[in-house]
């Protein structure tokens, strides 16, 4: 492993992300704070609870959440993608960077990104509701394993893609389907059969889930079930983006 190559690439990541901080940062940070009050603060006077607690403080770990994926997901396709468009992925290729190297720095700029309009999120719902940490280990937990998970599908998706069109697809008919119906707004346990057992199948019900236990302590699933889901997806995800990576496979467009 080459330590010099993998700064420099992080680096590089996370100052083109910062460079267009009005579209990665506060575009997102923008929209989910309206999310919040149109859901969180709108509906959270008629709900009043769920799962014992105030309906505005159920909804943030999700959005929260689906920002995170969102912004993860973003980093690394769009910058792979691009790269591979532009023609400027030849001066990674003919550098001396590995696989490995790559794969760290991508994924890790991509979670730089992500935590940060997560956390920016998070400050934005303390303006309307209190409530402190519940689990600190299992908040980090699910935060560190989701957005590395939603790093790497981005890249395979990049690698993947031969036009935006393909690119678009994840984000606008994957992404956001699975999180609205993964209880960010709601409980699963409002729902009836055979919906209820539908969003068993979604695995974005335990990254949301995953990440409100560790918020408020209450969830639809176990933390051990949502950290197992997060571990196999993680597992799996890594192994493809590395097989991908290491053939070199479309890796010019």
């Amino acid at each position: 492993m080459s330590s010099i190559a993998l700064k420099t690439l992080f680096v590089k990541e996370v100052r083109r992300f910062s460079k267009v901080w009005l579209q990665t940062v506060l575009s997102p940070l923008v929209t989910t704070s309206l999310y919040f009050l149109v859901f969180g603060v709108a509906l959270g006077s008629r709900l009043r609870e769920i799962s014992g607690v105030p309906y505005i403080q159920f909804v943030v770990p999700g959005l929260v959440m689906m920002t995170m994926v969102r912004d993860a997901f973003l980093n690394t396709s769009s910058s792979l993608f691009q790269s591979k468009i532009n023609g400027t992925i030849t001066d990674i290729l003919v550098a001396p960077i590995g696989a490995f190297e790559m794969l760290v720095a991508y994924v890790g700029a991509a979670m730089l990104r992500a935590f940060i309009v997560g956390a920016l999120v998070y400050v934005v719902a303390l303006t309307f509701t209190f409530f402190p940490l519940y689990h600190l280990g299992w908040t980090l937990f699910f935060a560190v394993f989701v957005t590395a998970t939603l790093a790497l599908l981005g890249m395979i998706a990049a690698l993947w893609a031969q036009k935006f069109d393909h690119l678009a697809i994840f984000p606008n008919f994957v992404l956001l389907p699975l999180a609205f119906l993964g209880g960010v707004f709601y409980s699963i346990d409002l729902l009836p059969e055979p919906w209820f057992t539908v969003s068993l199948f979604n695995p974005l019900l335990y990254m949301v889930n995953g990440l409100r236990y560790g918020f408020l302590g209450v969830a639809d699933v176990s933390p051990e079930a949502s950290a197992a889901v997060v571990l196999a997806s993680f597992a799996v995800l890594l192994g493809v983006a590395s097989a991908l990576l290491r053939s070199g496979y479309n890796l010019r467009s």
